[in-house]
């Protein structure tokens, strides 16, 4: 179970960095929007000029967190919320892409799962 838990921990890690410092360096083309509203929320989100950026700030700290195995259980919590709107996105949005969500959001369930031991503290009372 320990090398699965370091596997899950590096993909998810060096997902989360691609995703990072391609947005951060525009290496990646933007793709289309595939329909209108997802390219209206899309546009809202470009907008708003803090919020990707925030985003994707957070994504980088926790991808070098689960590459390097520290700090795991701090970067567990503060990329949940991320994946739970990357999940939703492309559920309503963009279905095409909800596998790879899919596995980032059960990848982020079973570390949250193999980390419990250090979140007990928090729902004592």
């Amino acid at each position: 179970m320990k090398i699965a838990t370091i596997i899950i921990r590096t993909l998810i890690g060096l997902l989360l960095l691609f995703a990072s410092i391609s947005f951060f360096f525009h290496l990646m083309p933007a793709e289309p929007a595939a329909n209108d509203n997802f390219k209206a929320f899309n546009s809202g989100l470009v907008a708003s000029t803090y919020i990707m950026p925030l985003a994707k700030s957070i994504e980088l700290i926790c991808g070098i967190a689960f590459v390097t195995g520290r700090f795991v259980s701090l970067a567990n919590i503060l990329i949940l919320p991320i994946t739970i709107n990357i999940l939703f996105i492309n559920y309503f949005m963009s279905p095409e892409h909800l596998p790879i969500a899919a596995l980032l959001f059960l990848g982020n369930l079973f570390l949250i799962y193999r980390y419990w031991d250090n979140y007990k503290t928090v729902f004592t009372a």
